[in-house]
């Protein structure tokens, strides 16, 4: 007769291999949640702890072994501190400043002090308005490299024209690249030359985009500049001011500009007949420039000939452009950490140089890897604080800058 009792043992064999798949299935899964959390765990690429002000989770942590891959481009702050009496500070340390970023505090990467050497960029206007006084903007630029300090590096640029066929064409012309040579700086000034034409905007986009188109060495961080003689009206140039802006900011160059009063030399020649060999005119691009932002109700067909204006019309025109210049200079002074200085006459502008060498040898550079690391090329605004100071002080810097895009 056959049993009805079920055995046992095939029964417990089978619980225990599905136990046993069912333990290493749980294993497996929480070493691989383990190994998951390990790739995805914060960590700290700021090299210390995390600024004041900021929370424990806002700082990113490395364990050893971990690989880190920094994204972020370092953001150089040129800062100026003066105290209420106007006494500028050249001896402050790393530990009395603080950088906001949009109103969070930064942990700074970089510092410089006074001592730190510059790099240079120094742009010589010989456009139509200035280039009977070469001779002078020869000696200004000469006496502005015998003030800079050791170590200083210079590039040389300055207009000239160039004949396309039967038009002549206004082109910038790098004379030399950064050097410290000051034998080689004052060759490069003498073969200064003229153009009839002023691509201030095309000086200013080729500073930011070859003079500095190599990253600076961990030195110079935060330790350039572009100097500009000039009266800063644009007339031949293919750049606009927003892209030379941007491309400055984005360089993380200081702008000075020794702003060259031109306005009664342009405007007496400005009123004479288009038949006299005396007299200036304003280019199709200033016309164009000028029609669109001050009248753009306006066709083009109403700025096309400078020849049909009249003395009056003319007069306005060049008083606005030169009025708009100012402000561009010093918007872009005050946005970039740099300042503005006013040459009544080339005469003067050997002063307003060594004014500016002065300036400059007062900067720190503060530099720090910007805890947002969003890739939305939207402004961000900076702003510099220095603290453990009894006197009251006042902080000159760039203001802020475009973030990178994807």
């Amino acid at each position: 007769m056959r049993s009805n009792k079920i055995s046992i043992r095939p029964f417990l064999a089978t619980i225990l291999l599905l136990a046993t798949v069912s333990l290493a299935g749980f294993f497996e899964l929480s070493v691989g949640a383990q190994q998951q959390n390990t790739q995805q765990r914060p960590r700290r690429v700021n090299g210390g702890q995390p600024p004041t002000g900021a929370s424990p989770s806002s700082a990113e942590e490395i364990d050893e072994g971990d690989v880190v891959r920094v994204d972020t481009q370092l953001v150089s702050v040129p800062a100026i501190v003066n105290t209420s009496d106007g006494r500028v500070l050249t001896d402050l340390r790393r530990e009395n400043f603080v950088v906001y970023e949009d109103g969070q505090p930064q942990t700074l990467a970089n510092f410089g002090t006074t001592s730190t050497p510059f790099e240079i960029a120094l742009l010589l206007d010989t456009s139509g308005s200035t280039r009977e006084d070469v001779l002078l903007i020869r000696r200004a630029a000469n006496a502005f490299i015998d003030a800079l300090r050791p170590g200083d590096r210079v590039a040389i640029e300055a207009f000239n024209t160039d004949n396309d066929g039967q038009a002549k064409i206004a082109t910038v012309e790098i004379l030399t690249e950064l050097t410290g040579d000051r034998k080689v700086l004052r060759e490069a000034i003498e073969n200064v030359g003229t153009s009839n034409g002023t691509p201030f905007y095309d000086a200013l986009e080729r500073v930011a985009t070859e003079v500095f188109r190599e990253p600076a060495k961990e030195e110079m961080r935060g330790r350039r500049a572009v100097v500009a003689l000039t009266d800063g009206v644009d007339s031949s140039s293919n750049t606009d001011y927003a892209q030379i802006k941007s491309s400055l900011l984005a360089a993380g160059v200081a702008t000075y500009f020794i702003q060259v009063n031109t306005e009664d030399f342009v405007e007496d020649r400005l009123m004479k007949d288009c038949q006299d060999d005396g007299r200036l005119s304003l280019s199709q691009k200033q016309l164009e420039r000028y029609r669109r932002i001050f009248v753009p109700a306006a066709t083009r067909e109403d700025y096309a000939d400078f020849c049909r204006m009249g003395p009056f019309e003319r007069m306005s025109i060049s008083r606005e452009l030169y009025n708009l210049a100012r402000r561009e200079m010093n918007d872009l002074a005050r946005v970039t950490g740099g300042r503005t200085f006013n040459a009544l006459t080339l005469q003067d502008a050997r002063t307003a140089f060594a004014r500016v060498a002065a300036e400059i040898g007062t900067q720190y550079s503060l530099g720090y890897y910007p805890a947002n690391k969003a890739r939305d090329g939207k402004f961000r605004s900076i702003k510099v604080e220095v603290r453990g100071i009894k006197d009251k002080t006042t902080v000159r810097a760039r203001e802020g800058y475009y973030a990178e895009t994807k």
